[in-house]
């Protein structure tokens, strides 16, 4: 039930277009083309069963990790206190 000047389908809208949104950014993250022989961060050659997985990878699965962790920290506050996440 929407309020004010929203029409009854507002709240459904504003949750849908929230999942599109991350949608689109999760497939954007994806990778596409052709995968790369050896990891661009350290030189080690990438297994062949992992570039059939994944097509455009660029990354051995070591170096993968350490980036997903870098790029996972820098979504969360882990230095504010309690009270101000919850805000």
């Amino acid at each position: 039930m929407a309020s004010g000047w929203a029409h009854d389908d507002a709240v459904q809208e504003q949750i849908d277009s929230t999942v599109d949104d991350a949608v689109a950014r999760a497939r954007r993250g994806l990778y596409q083309g052709e995968s790369a022989e050896y990891c661009e961060e350290c030189g080690d050659p990438i297994p062949q069963g992992r570039r059939d997985a994944l097509p455009g990878v660029k990354y051995c699965l070591a170096c993968q990790q350490q980036h997903d962790e870098q790029q996972s920290a820098a979504l969360y506050n882990r230095r504010g206190s309690k009270d101000s996440q919850l805000r």
